[in-house]
């Protein structure tokens, strides 16, 4: 396509999920490179988004930023599928595109902390505290950070074999994920010593149960953890699912069992309310978070 120069219309079947940044090392489908390569190859003045619903990438927000990138330097705006389409019988004509937007440099910290046998292989248990602009981001992800507080004060007589590392992910709602990159270049010569992980994201919903699911663990291990969840009676095993920081660890080669809501994992596809202003307190269960903390506790020690 001919686009140096023009505004650019990018609706339909290209524009029907959030195109990873071409930096995002976890997830990176070849279509969505060869899209980003080919605007920039075009290098049109701006790009106009018209887009559908992408919940499983881009959460239940409507209309999504196509493209949320901070080492993309074309423009772009997003809209709805609604709008897009009234702009079609305008195509070939002169417009004008205010956009009013600004890189802000920022400086964030992963927070860390650690229990137990120094000496001991490490169990690793992590949620993110950040949240997309525009949300409260109760589920997304407040009440994982409120677990690994509550898991910290349950465990503050822990002298078990393990190393216990709580770990606080700083960048997991944004393009380049910061924080989980920088723990990875600090941990990699380490992870052989991990025994498995535990990530909690959108944990305690108040519709329907509490959801663990299991990645790559040992058949003793998933024993055990079994054991723990089934006497608890608001939790159960869940449907895999890799839209979180356990999918960090799975890609290295080390176990991990994510926490969430069996809710969300049934309609990662289509829910409306991550990423948006419906993402609050009114939504939470403070029984199910509790639980969740106290099976984990259990489960660790």
């Amino acid at each position: 396509l001919e686009m140096a120069g023009k505004f650019v219309l990018l609706y339909g079947e290209i524009a029907k999920e959030q195109l990873m940044p071409k930096n995002f090392k976890f997830y990176n489908p070849e279509e969505h490179q060869r899209i980003i390569r080919a605007l920039e190859d075009g290098k049109p003045q701006a790009i106009l988004c018209a887009t559908g619903r992408n919940a499983s990438l881009a959460g239940g927000v409507y209309p999504f930023p196509l493209i949320e990138d901070g080492d993309f330097d074309i423009p772009s705006v997003y809209m709805t599928e609604e709008e897009g389409e009234k702009l079609l019988p305008h195509l070939g004509n002169k417009a004008i595109l205010h956009s009013h937007s600004v890189r802000i440099p920022g400086k964030g910290y992963n927070v860390v902390a650690r229990k137990g046998n120094k000496g001991g292989e490490r169990v690793i248990v992590t949620a993110h505290i950040d949240a997309k602009k525009g949300t409260p981001g109760a589920i997304d992800n407040a009440t994982g950070v409120v677990i690994l507080l509550l898991i910290a004060d349950l465990l503050s007589d822990y002298e078990g074999q393990n190393l216990l590392e709580i770990v606080a992910f700083n960048g997991e709602d944004y393009y380049s994920a910061p924080g989980q990159m920088l723990y990875l270049a600090h941990n990699l010569s380490r992870y052989e010593r991990v025994k498995f992980n535990i990530n909690i994201d959108g944990a305690g919903f108040k519709q329907g149960k509490t959801a663990f699911s299991y990645y790559d663990l040992s058949e003793g291990l998933l024993l055990k953890v079994k054991a723990v969840v089934d006497s608890f009676p608001g939790i159960k095993e869940g449907d895999p699912w890799y839209q979180g920081d356990h999918s960090i660890f799975i890609q290295n080669g080390i176990a991990a069992i994510a926490v969430s809501s069996d809710w969300f994992i049934e309609h990662i596809d289509n829910q409306d309310i991550t990423h948006t202003p419906k993402d609050n307190l009114d939504i939470v269960s403070i029984e199910k978070v509790v639980e969740i903390a106290m099976a984990i506790n259990q489960l660790l020690r």
